[in-house]
């Protein structure tokens, strides 16, 4: 039996997996839904459509200015940054970096604590 011609390369060439660090899982919208459907009276479609409304929700009044608070677990808010120099990696050139905004995300003091997070 032979071997097909580029089957060891490709087998060499795969990257290697990512270190899985601790706490990194990520909860996808499908948990999200799947778990308000199993502590409510909602069917998995009515949850669904509550997830993406509540997200909808938070997005459109970050897109507005406004901030989001959620109790217990924090407050969503989009601030403004100021233009700023900065160095190019690898070329050590200075740039401009143009202002712009970023999402903000303060947790609350409850969220913090039942995490075991010093302020």
């Amino acid at each position: 039996m032979t071997q097909k011609r580029g089957a060891k390369k490709a087998a060499s060439s795969k990257a290697p997996a990512k270190p899985v660090r601790r706490g990194s899982e990520k909860i996808a919208k499908t948990q999200l839904v799947e778990t308000v459907s199993g502590q409510t009276s909602l069917n998995k479609k009515q949850a669904g459509e509550a997830v993406a409304v509540m997200l909808d929700v938070v997005v459109d009044a970050l897109r507005s200015g406004k901030s989001v608070g959620l109790p217990g677990l924090g407050t969503f808010s989009v601030t403004s940054t100021a233009e700023r120099q900065g160095v190019r990696p690898g070329t050590s050139e200075r740039i401009t970096i143009p202002a712009g905004k970023k999402i903000r995300f303060k947790a609350a003091s409850t969220l913090k604590s039942s995490l075991g997070v010093s302020e």
